[in-house]
C-alpha cells in the first residue's frame, strides 16, 4: 500500500469531505458511477475486503420499465415439464440492463483509500480495473490494519483510460479486537430479503434500524436475493444483485458496517437445491454459475465457510450449506450430508481449538427447528437426522456454544429437547416476507420464544460485573425489542 499525505489528498481531490464534502462522497458529471455502492466484508483484526462495482448511471433504473417475460413449455402433460422454461422475451431492443431497478455496469478503474479515524495521513490501494466478466466488480484486500480501530474509507472511480474521475463514496468500519481483548461487541443478523417484499420505497426498514445500534458487524445468513422465478440466465442473476444493492437503504448501510455474507438455496440456484440437481426450470442458469456469481457479488475470501474471532469473548463460525450436500431425496444415513466431510472436520477441529468465551455457529438453515413436516432441506428435517444428530451432539458437548440460523420466515428461540442446543432464528427482513408458521403453533418442548414477523436479531457480548455475558434481542420492523435472552458464561 502507498501512504499519502493530507496535502496530496487535497491535490488529488481525495477525501475532500474534510473540507465540507457531503458524507456520501463526491458526485460526478460523467461516469463511472457507483449506483450499487460498496461493501466492506470479511473483517479481521488486521484485514478487510472492500467490494466495489462501477455503473453506467448514477441511479438505478426506474421501476416503471417493462419486465422480461419468462416463456414456459405449453400443454405439458408430463408433470415434470410443467415448469420447463423454453425462452426469455425482452421488450424490443432491450436486455437485462434495461429492466426495472437494474444498474448496468461500466468499464473503468477503482481504488480505495483508508485511514484510522482521527489520523491525518491516508493509505491507498493502486488503481485496478473492474472486471466486465464479473459484473464490473473489483475486490480490494487491505491487510495492514490495527485491531479494534475505526477506519474511514473512500472508494474512488475513474474511466478506463484513467483520464476522467468518476463518482466517489465515503464509508467506515471497525476492525475486530485482538483475541485477548474483552471488548464489547454488537452484531446483527438477517435473512429472507425478497425484493418483492421490501417494505419501504427506498428498500427495507431494518437497515436504518440496525444502524442505530452502531453494530461492529452484520451477518446475512443467505436468501439475500431470490433467483427462482426470474433469474433464468447469468445476466438475470446479476440483475437480482443490482436491483437489491442499488436500493438506498442497502447502499447506505453497507458503506458504514462491515458484513459477512452467506449463501443459501435462493442465491445459489433455486429452492432447496443441491449440486447434482437437474432441472429445466432455471433455463440458462446452472448451479455452478450460481456459485461463481455469489463469490463476486459480495466481498468474499478464499472460502465460503470460515471462522472469525472478535476479541476474547466471541468467535463465530459461518458454514456452507449448498456446495457439498447430498440430494435431499437420498436415503438418510452415514453417507448423506449437508456440510460434507471436510467442512465437518474443519468445524470440529477449529471449535475445539478455540478459547473464546462464547462460540456461535451461524448456519444458513436450522439445526434445531422445529420445522414443517413437508420440508426436507435442513438438519431440523427428518431426512437429515443422522448427520444432524452428530452435529447437535458435538455442539452440545461444547461450553457456551449456541446456534444462530437463517432461512425460516419467523423469529424463534428453540431448545432441542434431547441435546439442549439453543437456536436463535433471526427471522425475515420484512413483515411481508414472514409466514410458514403460526404464532398459535407454540411447541413448549422446543420454543422459548416464537413470533411470525419480520425484523432482525441483535447480539451483544459484554462483561457485566466482570462476567462475560451474551444477550440476544429480536427486533421488529419498527425497532421495538420483541424478546430478549441473556446467557452468562458457564451457565
Amino acid at each position: 500500500m502507498t501512504r499519502i499525505s493530507y496535502t496530496v489528498v487535497l491535490a488529488t481531490s481525495l477525501f475532500a469531505v474534510a473540507y465540507g464534502m457531503p458524507s456520501g462522497g463526491a458526485s460526478a458529471d460523467v461516469g463511472p458511477f457507483m449506483a450499487t455502492g460498496f461493501k466492506v466484508g470479511e473483517v479481521t483484526s488486521h484485514t478487510a475486503i472492500i467490494w466495489t462495482r462501477l455503473t453506467r448511471n448514477a441511479r438505478r433504473n426506474s421501476e416503471d420499465r417493462p419486465m422480461v417475460k419468462i416463456l414456459y413449455a405449453k400443454n405439458a402433460r408430463n408433470k415434470s415439464r410443467r415448469h420447463e422454461v423454453v425462452g426469455l422475451e425482452y421488450p424490443d431492443g432491450t436486455d437485462a440492463g434495461d429492466l426495472p431497478g437494474a444498474a448496468p455496469g461500466m468499464p473503468g478503474q477503482a481504488r480505495v483509500a483508508y485511514r484510522p479515524s482521527g489520523s491525518v495521513s491516508w493509505q491507498q490501494t493502486a488503481w485496478k480495473k473492474v472486471d466486465p466478466e464479473r459484473d464490473f466488480t473489483r475486490q480490494f484486500t487491505i491487510d495492514d490494519l490495527k485491531p479494534n480501530t475505526h477506519y474511514q474509507l473512500r472508494v474512488e472511480s475513474r474511466d478506463a483510460t484513467g483520464d476522467v474521475l468518476g463518482q466517489s463514496l465515503d464509508g467506515k468500519f471497525i476492525t475486530a479486537p485482538k483475541p485477548d481483548d474483552p471488548a464489547r461487541i454488537v452484531f446483527t443478523v438477517s435473512t429472507g430479503q425478497a425484493y418483492t417484499d421490501r417494505d419501504l420505497p427506498a428498500g427495507y426498514k431494518i437497515y436504518p434500524l440496525m444502524l442505530k445500534l452502531d453494530p461492529n458487524f452484520f451477518v446475512h445468513t443467505g436468501d439475500i436475493v431470490y433467483y427462482d422465478r426470474l433469474a433464468k440466465s447469468p445476466a438475470l442473476a446479476r440483475y437480482h444483485w443490482q436491483r437489491t444493492y442499488s436500493l438506498p437503504t442497502n447502499v447506505d448501510f453497507h458503506r458504514q458496517v462491515a458484513s459477512y455474507f452467506m449463501k443459501d438455496d435462493h442465491d445459489t440456484f433455486m429452492n432447496d437445491c443441491w449440486p447434482s440437481m437437474r432441472t429445466k426450470y432455471m433455463y440458462q442458469l446452472t448451479f455452478k454459475e450460481g456459485q461463481a456469481i455469489f463469490r463476486y457479488e459480495v466481498p468474499m475470501g478464499a472460502s465460503t465457510y470460515r471462522t472469525r474471532r472478535w476479541g476474547k469473548d466471541l468467535q463465530i463460525w459461518m458454514v456452507e450449506g449448498r456446495d457439498f450436500r447430498s440430494p435431499n431425496n437420498a436415503p438418510d444415513g452415514p453417507g448423506k450430508t449437508i456440510w460434507g466431510a471436510r467442512q465437518i472436520e474443519w468445524f470440529k477441529r477449529t471449535v475445539k481449538a478455540s478459547d473464546a468465551t462464547f462460540r456461535i455457529l451461524i448456519s444458513p438453515t436450522p439445526m434445531v427447528g422445529p420445522d414443517r413436516a413437508n420440508k426436507h432441506d435442513n438438519y431440523a428435517n427428518k431426512n437429515f437426522t443422522y448427520e444432524g444428530d452428530v452435529l447437535r451432539k458435538f455442539i452440545a458437548s461444547q461450553r457456551n456454544m449456541v446456534v444462530i440460523c437463517g432461512d425460516r420466515h419467523w423469529q424463534y428461540l428453540s431448545v432441542h429437547p434431547t441435546t439442549k442446543v439453543r437456536e436463535y432464528s433471526c427471522g425475515p427482513a420484512s413483515d411481508q416476507h414472514a409466514g410458514g408458521w403460526k404464532d398459535s403453533d407454540f411447541r413448549p418442548e422446543y420454543h422459548r420464544y416464537l413470533h411470525v414477523i419480520g425484523g432482525f436479531l441483535a447480539a451483544t457480548v459484554a462483561r457485566e460485573h466482570g462476567i462475560p455475558t451474551l444477550t440476544f434481542r429480536w427486533y421488529n420492523t419498527r425497532g421495538k425489542v420483541e424478546h430478549e435472552d441473556r446467557l452468562q458464561a458457564g451457565n
